[in-house]
């Protein structure tokens, strides 16, 4: 006999789902297909990777655990009788408190967020309770647990407690009102000094932050040290971006470890510890040929601080959960391009700009907004182009822009080619001339760029 197709039901408590599972039965047995992870996921249940699978074997009726609060998710299931089971939702927030409770057999699976207290009552003799986990069980865990008889939760045991098997540990569990709700998993910003890691602060407060003195991604004794399950979010506004030092020796090193080793380690810890990880990438990936450049642009680096962004690229991607936002020159609380010729032009200073490179700026502001954007819709994972928006410009238009807005003649910015400019730099990187980047993607989940210009000007006023 087939017992149904596999189905999804939402219940009180955020996330946590009931499957109901098909069952093959003849007169041998049954079968089931417990955890079936294309057709489960396809149903919405979340991606949450198990790495380690736990038997509890209930020698009698009435046997009863709980109600403990393990730091991780859980997927739930008996292999053998039946249970009894219930859950608490002990996360901080409104929902704290909330029950529920299900009957689970052959043909019943459940799966458990992080933070939702779980508890069962073997109803059968033998009974064989299994669970499949996301975290590898660490040794002196500390977690929140419930009384099984608190009389806020009032769960209808089927087996009365004082007939239930109940070990001495459990018996002294805290009642509701004595309980610390267990807090969300956290978000690290890493490079929280430079300009892109100061704007995220803004939109992501109450993270962790680390700069390369507290946290260098590129020493593995230092990345073994920390506590990466602690996370759910991990931004890495750290990057190397001296794009004619890397040309050097010391500078070439540096750069790869910065810009590919570094991305490369965190996407092996995304995968190991389930967070999702956002990168920022830039326009230099490509070679500027191409008219408007699109996500899916086969990488075409020229220079050494290219080759190293595009590498980082390459390694971000093998993070299951990633965001990567691939961006163009970059403006936000700093020394920078801007600021440089605000300088300039203040000083009297008549200066010669490149006008055959083109692109749009981005101010670190939008990149934090459209990074919390992303985030806040739940995004598909993947690759997104991300500048302010507004017509394309060669450095030398915005620089005149700069001037009119500091009082200055556009006049007094004299055009030059990026090959005059850089005839006495042999040392120089080469450069993309067309930096401009489709937007389109980002746009179809609904985030608008801002204008460039109006970024500028609202950028400018604040320094005045």
């Amino acid at each position: 006999m087939i017992v149904a197709d596999l189905a999804l039901v939402e219940t009180p408590i955020p996330g946590l789902v009931v499957l109901h599972l098909p069952v093959h039965e003849d007169a041998r047995g049954w079968f089931k297909e417990n955890w079936q992870r294309q057709k489960m996921v396809a149903l919405g249940l979340p991606d949450f990777g198990p790495v380690q699978n736990n038997m509890s074997y209930n020698a009698h009726r009435g046997a009863t655990r709980g109600i403990h609060t393990e730091p991780w998710d859980k997927f739930v299931s008996v292999a053998t009788g039946r249970v009894f089971a219930a859950w608490v939702d002990m996360r901080e927030g409104p929902t704290f408190g909330t029950t529920f409770h299900v009957e689970i057999g052959p043909d019943v699976a459940v799966f458990v967020p992080r933070g939702v207290g779980n508890s069962y009552q073997a109803l059968e003799d033998g009974t064989v309770y299994s669970y499949l986990v996301n975290e590898h069980w660490r040794p002196g865990t500390a977690y929140p647990a419930l009384n099984l008889a608190d009389a806020t939760a009032v769960i209808p045991w089927p087996i009365p407690l004082a007939e239930a098997e109940v070990s001495e540990k459990d018996l002294a569990n805290p009642t509701l009102d004595a309980v610390t709700p267990m807090a969300p998993k956290k978000t690290l910003i890493i490079g929280c000094r430079g300009q892109l890691g100061r704007a995220l602060q803004v939109d992501f407060p109450g993270s962790d932050l680390v700069d390369l003195d507290e946290l260098d991604v590129t020493d593995a004794e230092a990345v073994a040290a920390w506590p990466w399950h602690e996370y759910a979010l991990v931004l890495n506004a750290a990057a190397y971006t001296a794009v004619d030092a890397a040309e050097t020796l010391d500078g070439r090193r540096t750069a790869w470890a910065a810009n590919a080793a570094a991305p490369a380690t965190l996407a092996r810890l995304s995968r190991e510890h389930g967070f999702t990880l956002v990168h920022y990438s830039s326009e230099y990936v490509f070679d500027g040929t191409a008219e408007e450049h699109t996500e899916d642009e086969s990488l075409s680096p020229l220079g050494v601080y290219a080759q190293t962004k595009a590498a980082g690229d390459i390694a971000i991607g093998t993070a299951p959960r990633h965001y990567l936002l691939r961006t163009s020159w970059v403006i936000g609380d700093g020394n920078n391009f801007v600021r440089t010729m605000k300088r300039l032009a203040d000083n009297g200073v008549s200066p010669s700009v490149v006008d055959d490179q083109t692109g749009r700026l981005t101010f670190t502001s939008e990149l934090s907004r459209a990074t919390k954007h992303l985030l806040e819709v739940g995004a598909p994972h993947g690759t997104y182009n991300l500048s302010n928006g507004g017509p394309v410009l060669s450095w030398a238009e915005i620089t005149k822009t700069i001037f009119r807005l500091a009082g200055r003649d556009e006049a007094d910015v004299t055009p030059t080619t990026t090959a005059a400019y850089f005839a006495d730099k042999p040392e120089a990187s080469p450069r993309p001339l067309n930096s401009a980047m489709s937007l389109a993607k980002i746009e179809a989940t609904g985030f608008v760029p801002e204008d460039a210009i109006v970024a500028l000007e609202r950028y400018l006023s604040a320094d005045a």
